[in-house]
């Protein structure tokens, strides 16, 4: 016997799996400094898109490249407004940077960090059901470690 996912937990189920691969488009894109950043309009709008936009310029900008991977755990949904024209959901994820390194893009030396700089921590982000499907409009990092 198979149960049935109500239309609330299956819309919360692709409101996580878009901002999953949300992380997974800026991986690709931290990693490669000729990577088109217009690929991000498939999982981002509004001000995470400018934002992101706006981290991976800063990137480029001083010669740096991201290698590694970022995993995005404990996606929680914190709340959901579906019953309104365009549906949101808002998430509190731990986003996991350990193993990521930055590097110097041309020499690809690491890059010197602050020792206290958080590796894991809470991102609270809000994804909308726009008419090309969910996308994240906003993603803020915290300060909380997770």
């Amino acid at each position: 016997m198979t149960e049935s996912v109500s239309e609330d937990e299956a819309a919360q189920a692709e409101a996580i799996s878009v901002y999953g691969a949300y992380w997974g488009q800026m991986q690709v894109l931290y990693a490669d400094t000729d990577a088109d950043t217009g690929t991000l309009k498939q999982f981002a709008v509004a001000e995470a898109l400018v934002g992101a936009q706006q981290d991976i310029k800063r990137m480029r900008d001083a010669n740096q490249v991201i290698t590694g991977k970022v995993m995005v755990g404990d996606q929680t949904v914190t709340k959901s407004d579906l019953d309104r024209k365009v549906p949101k959901v808002f998430l509190s994820s731990c986003l996991d940077i350990t193993e990521w390194n930055v590097l110097d893009a041309k020499t690809r030396k690491p890059v010197s960090l602050p020792s206290t700089r958080l590796t894991k921590y809470t991102v609270e982000s809000t994804v909308e059901k726009w008419p090309q499907g969910w996308r994240v409009v906003r993603d803020r990092p915290t300060e909380k470690a997770c």
